[in-house]
């Protein structure tokens, strides 16, 4: 799968997470269960295809374990 198929699987996930969301905060009755399980299996997906199309990840807390000793 390419790069641009999977950003656009991607935004597939992303709009049903926004379009479950905006349903869970109008009134309704008997669906919130489905959408509460359909939001978590969209969510799952995201996760799942961001590690295999973005497979690194950036430490925004601050320096990385260790760093202290390599500066010296």
């Amino acid at each position: 799968m390419t790069t641009d198929e999977k950003l656009a699987r991607l935004r597939f996930h992303r709009n049903n997470v926004h379009r479950y969301r905006r349903l869970l905060s109008t009134r309704l009755s008997d669906q919130r269960e489905f959408l509460i399980k359909r939001l978590s299996e969209e969510q799952i997906a995201i996760d799942a295809l961001s590690t295999t199309t973005f497979p690194f990840s950036l430490n925004l807390d601050g320096p990385p374990p260790g760093a202290a000793s390599r500066v010296a």
